[in-house]
């Protein structure tokens, strides 16, 4: 019997900790930071997991700190998707002074429930092709291909002003605004925004929004919420090391170079004998740099521009010229650089200085490493039995058609190749090597 009664105490003693666990948890407020980062696939899983924890424990609300120059048009779309479908309040706060919440921080804000603004701050700037828009014509004819992007960017652009002015009526925000800033890309500051009905209001820090947030109701997919952030505790949430990583993988200046050293270890490894470092090396940059153009908005064109000029640094290699074949690779080098990603936005393209740079050095240490791999590959083998073919070695006695030589150091067993009689001391040409026999000819007959 007491065994049962203590069983039944340890039982609602653990169900009593469990709830005290539980009421805990429900009072963490997580603030999810994006400080700079691009919205992608990274950022915009971080995002979307961040609102299921927060909706899994009941959160009072999610806030996120919201510092982006854009991002992607897709991962922008399931960002905005799940604020919109949140069980939970969610505040989006333009945050610290100096921020900016453009392109994507645009659609991501007016998504949120609450939307605010630190003092010196701006938003704005929403343009289509701003987000990393990807264009099914880049293989059209070029006569053609400007009409047909125009085309599709029109289509797109008429599609993201319907589906804000739906997001901007649903949260009452302003609808006229976020169509200027699509169409014509322009921005706001913080007090303007407040102004204009773009945010909610104004918070120089984290407390004072909290304060300003309080009491305040939202209408959620689940029905009217109201934020209560009595006895609550802030909980800042980052990104882990590893996402961190794969962001920054995700730059295009990191991904161009890994492509580049990638193709560069490739080379090296393939023009040395055996299997290395570089080819191993070359081999995880190459991959890496696919996942990344996996995430950004990569011309193929470009990329094949890229791939000949490596083909015509080879072919320079292997040609004598006037350095004509050197000059085309590095023009589609160049060419094909600014080509490969597609977007006006500078954080989305490979950086010009970065491109010069990358051209010339990669130029020459291609053409070096294959012209070297040439020459050895032509050159006399100078070291093992192969080596000794060629050489001359000194006769130790007079022979016909078998005898006894000296070459580097041994003596050898070797043969005469000639009808003819081979005299002591007199100097032999190597002509054929099998095992330790040398088949022989007198100097004299070297034609």
């Amino acid at each position: 019997m007491k065994k049962i009664l203590r069983l039944v105490l340890l039982s609602l003693l653990f169900n009593w900790y469990s709830t005290i666990d539980l009421a805990a948890t429900s009072n963490q407020i997580d603030v999810v930071k994006i400080e700079n980062f691009i919205i992608n696939p990274i950022t915009a899983n971080f995002i979307i997991k961040a609102i299921d924890t927060a909706e899994k424990n009941q959160a009072p609300c999610l806030i996120i700190q919201l510092d982006t120059p854009g991002g992607l048009l897709e991962s922008t779309r399931d960002v905005v998707k799940k604020i919109l479908n949140s069980d939970i309040p969610i505040i989006t706060y333009v945050s610290p002074s100096g921020s900016h919440a453009a392109s994507a921080g645009v659609f991501i804000t007016y998504a949120s429930h609450i939307a605010a603004m630190a003092p010196s701050t701006t938003i704005g700037s929403a343009h289509p092709i701003e987000i990393g828009l990807k264009s099914p014509f880049s293989k059209k004819e070029e006569n053609t291909k400007q009409d047909d992007q125009d085309i599709l960017t029109n289509k797109i652009t008429n599609d993201l002003l319907a589906w804000i002015e739906g997001i901007a009526r649903q949260r009452q925000r302003n609808v006229e605004w976020v169509k200027r800033a699509i169409t014509e890309s322009v921005s706001l500051t913080a007090t303007e925004a407040v102004e204009q009905k773009i945010v909610n209001f104004l918070a120089k820090d984290i407390n004072e929004l909290l304060n300003k947030i309080d009491g305040k109701s939202v209408e959620t997919i689940s029905g009217p919420k109201t934020i209560s952030i009595k006895g609550a505790f802030l909980n800042y949430v980052n990104l882990t090391e590893r996402d961190k990583i794969l962001n920054t993988i995700a730059n295009p200046n990191i991904s161009y170079i890994l492509m580049l050293l990638g193709i560069i270890g490739l080379i090296f490894e393939f023009s040395t004998p055996g299997i290395g470092f570089s080819g191993i090396a070359g081999i995880i940059c190459i991959l890496l740099a696919l996942y990344s153009f996996q995430i950004l908005s990569v011309n193929y064109a470009g990329l094949a521009l890229v791939a000949v000029a490596f083909i015509l640094f080879v072919a320079e290699a292997l040609t004598p010229g006037f350095g004509l074949l050197a000059l085309g690779g590095i023009i589609s080098f160049i060419l094909g650089s600014l080509m490969l990603f597609k977007s006006s936005f500078p954080f989305l393209r490979v950086s010009l200085s970065i491109i010069i740079a990358a051209v010339i050095t990669t130029a020459a240490i291609t053409i070096f490493f294959v012209a070297k791999a040439i020459k050895i590959h032509r050159s006399k083998i100078k070291t093992g039995k192969e080596g000794l073919i060629g050489e001359t070695a000194i006769a130790l006695n007079d022979f016909d058609k078998k005898g006894k030589v000296f070459c580097h150091g041994e003596i050898w067993t070797a043969y005469n190749t000639r009808n003819d009689t081979i005299k002591k001391d007199q100097e032999v040409k190597i002509i054929k090597v099998d095992g330790l026999k040398l088949w022989v000819e007198k100097v004299e007959f070297e034609k």
